[in-house]
């Protein structure tokens, strides 16, 4: 239990503000002198990083996009020199170039770090075993999570997504008792589970899974623990701020520790660029505090959330954030009203009869088609359940959207099995 850094993790609200001013003074002096691009911003802003006196002032810097990332590409963000860099990782862009993020040593062993401290917060020790079941390679899931629990001394299984069988297996030969896995791909493998007639309960060793990498509804979360019977955790991260472990759910469960020694966070209207209250849903926004090699400055996530700003159960004083609601850009529009793909999970996972797979396909600006797979005892009932089912989802999508979808009804195993993030939403109006 050596991650549980209490001192640090509790730190009084004043001291902990105190430490990031002193480290955002820091990271901006070194982005001033090392990095043309953020020079002229902050010249353009009339800001001088010496001047800096409080945490509001930040405000008045400009914000860094994700098209920032492909000013100068790819080199020109860095602030270091190229032989103190030991590792790169990507996240896709648009413009037919990855979001390129430089790692040296130092950023390598923080990132590990930050996550040891995830793991032993949800109650993990050096006695559990994990199945990292994320993508090893240009992404940082896998690896991050990978260093971060040999930290903390835990085996792992380096088992990769994908190959269903092989990862049931690995599970029952080597007694797995942590997952780390995207929420779609682990409701299939609960499914397969479940279809093998597997009784997770007395025969795997499973007590709790990590998953990240897209968003998902507390619906979904609640389905996979009933699956299999193991807590949840949910796990938020992203390329440009190191990967997994930004935030982390403690042993409560009541949204996200955001580790605030590392990350100084906003949220805004993502159409004004205003800062919201607390407790108000928004755009998150995040400055490195504690990276060496590519500091970010007011990262514009695109992510939804809230600030939670009541004290945790746990003691840690970091503050939290609600859940991801989802990306402020994979809202679409329909019948002129704003509809996020995650409304249409919480729906579907709530229902009985629901299987784990479903896709919305877009023909035009004034129809959804929600494409749901169902259970095979319902399939092969009798044709009034069936009615009955999609009567009750064609209802409660309307209720939550105000949008009346046409619902497809499928198979199990028809829809394509997603092992890395899911692709939920079929826009044809813009292919």
């Amino acid at each position: 239990m050596q991650y549980w850094h209490k001192e640090l993790e509790t730190l009084p609200r004043e001291k902990l503000e105190q430490l990031q001013l002193e480290r955002l003074k820091k990271i901006l002096k070194r982005v001033y002198q090392k990095v043309p691009h953020y020079r002229k911003k902050l010249q353009d802003a009339g800001i001088n990083p010496s001047n800096i006196k409080s945490l509001d002032e930040i405000r008045n810097i400009p914000f860094t996009t994700k098209e920032d990332l492909f000013v100068d590409y790819p080199y020109g963000l860095l602030t270091v020199p190229i032989e103190k860099v030991i590792r790169l990782h990507t996240s896709s862009g648009t413009t037919g170039k990855p979001k390129a993020i430089f790692f040296s040593k130092k950023d390598i062993e923080n990132s590990a770090e930050l996550i040891a401290r995830c793991l032993v917060m949800t109650g993990a020790t050096k006695n559990d075993i994990l199945q990292n079941s994320m993508t090893y390679g240009l992404f940082t899931g896998a690896f991050v999570m990978h260093y971060g629990a040999e930290k903390v001394g835990i085996f792992v299984i380096p088992a990769g997504p994908g190959n269903t069988e092989r990862q049931i297996n690995l599970m029952r030969d080597f007694g797995t008792t942590m997952l780390h896995m995207t929420p779609s791909y682990t409701l299939y493998v609960a499914s397969v589970i479940y279809d093998k007639g597997i009784d997770p309960k007395k025969e795997l060793k499973l007590k709790r899974a990590y998953l990240g990498a897209e968003p998902y509804s507390e619906e979904t979360r609640k389905k996979i623990e009933n699956m299999l019977g193991i807590d949840i955790y949910n796990c938020y991260g992203l390329t440009e701020m190191n990967g997994p472990g930004v935030g982390f759910e403690c042993i409560y469960k009541d949204g996200l520790h955001i580790w605030e020694d590392n990350f100084l966070m906003e949220v805004i209207n993502p159409e004004t660029g205003k800062p919201v209250n607390d407790g108000e849903i928004g755009e998150l926004v995040l400055t490195t505090l504690n990276r060496e090699a590519m500091p970010l400055i007011r990262y514009r996530t695109r992510d939804l959330t809230r600030i939670i700003s009541e004290p945790c159960k746990c003691g840690r004083t970091h503050r939290r954030i609600s859940r991801i609601l989802g990306r402020s850009d994979d809202m679409f529009i329909v019948k002129g009203v704003n509809i996020f793909p995650q409304q249409i999970e919480q729906v579907l996972m709530g229902i009985n009869g629901v299987a784990q797979n479903y896709q919305i396909v877009l023909d035009s600006y004034d129809e959804m088609i929600v494409r749901v797979e169902i259970d095979r005892e319902i399939f092969d009932g009798k044709i009034e359940k069936l009615v009955r089912l999609k009567d009750e989802i064609i209802d409660k999508i309307r209720s939550a959207t105000m949008v009346k979808p046409k619902v497809e009804l499928l198979e199990p195993g028809t829809l394509p099995i997603s092992e890395g993030k899911a692709k939920r939403v079929i826009d044809k109006r813009t292919i």
